[in-house]
C-alpha cells in the first residue's frame, strides 16, 4: 500500500467532509465522492475513466437527494503526470474538468490537448527553469543529465534542456532509465556516466 496516496484521499475525505458540515463554505450544495485505487497503473486508471464517463455505477449510489445523480461532476487526481494525462484524454472528450494535487508535467499546460485539465500544485516549467539557474549560478557550464523515462522525466527534461540552452550551459548527455527496465540499460547508463566523470 502506497501511504502517501492513503494520505492524499484522507485529506480529500476531510475536506469534503468539512466542506459538508459547514454553514458558509458552500451553503445548500452537498458533495459525495467515490475514491478508486489505480494501483499506479496506466490502464487501471484509463478503465476508471472510462467508467466515470459512462456516469456512476448504481451499486454505488445509494442516495435520494442528489439533481444528478448518474454523473461525475469532477475527477480529484490523478498523482502522476502519466495516467492524468491518459484520464485527461478520455475525460476531456466529456468535459469533465479533472483536477490533480501532484501531476506536475508543463506538458498538461496545453489547453489545446488538455482542455479539462486543471492542478493545484505549479508546472514542472518553474522546476526546470530554476535548476537552470541554479547551475548557472554555481558556474556549472558543462553538465550531464538523467531522467526517468516517463512523461514527467522526458518531459521535464525536454523543459531543463531548453532552460539550459537560454543559460548558455552545455549539456554534454541526457540519459534515461526506468525502474523496469533491463540491467543492461541501466549499466549503460552508468557506462555513460563514468565515461564523462573520467572524462
Amino acid at each position: 500500500m502506497d501511504s502517501r496516496e492513503l494520505r492524499f484521499s484522507r485529506a480529500m475525505v476531510f475536506a469534503i467532509e468539512e466542506i459538508n458540515n459547514s454553514t458558509e463554505l458552500l451553503p445548500g450544495i452537498k458533495l459525495g465522492y467515490q475514491i478508486h485505487d489505480s494501483c499506479a497503473s496506466v490502464p487501471v486508471a484509463v478503465h476508471v475513466a472510462f467508467q466515470f464517463s459512462n456516469g456512476l455505477d448504481p451499486v454505488f449510489y445509494t442516495g435520494d437527494n442528489c439533481s444528478q445523480s448518474g454523473m461525475v461532476m469532477a475527477i480529484v487526481g490523478e498523482s502522476g503526470s502519466t495516467p492524468s494525462i491518459s484520464m485527461s484524454r478520455i475525460t476531456g472528450s466529456f468535459n469533465i474538468p479533472q483536477v490533480s494535487h501532484f501531476a506536475t508535467c508543463a506538458c498538461l499546460s496545453d489547453k489545446q490537448q488538455y482542455p479539462t485539465f486543471f492542478r493545484t500544485i505549479p508546472s514542472d516549467q518553474f522546476q526546470a527553469d530554476a535548476l537552470a539557474k541554479l547551475v548557472k549560478h554555481f558556474g556549472w557550464t558543462w553538465i550531464g543529465a538523467v531522467r526517468s523515462d516517463s512523461d514527467y522525466g522526458n518531459n521535464g527534461m525536454a523543459s531543463f534542456l531548453n532552460a539550459a540552452q537560454k543559460e548558455g550551459i552545455c549539456v554534454e548527455y541526457s540519459e534515461s532509465f526506468y525502474r523496469t527496465h533491463p540491467h543492461s540499460r541501466i549499466q549503460r547508463v552508468a557506462d555513460v556516466i563514468r565515461k564523462f566523470v573520467h572524462h
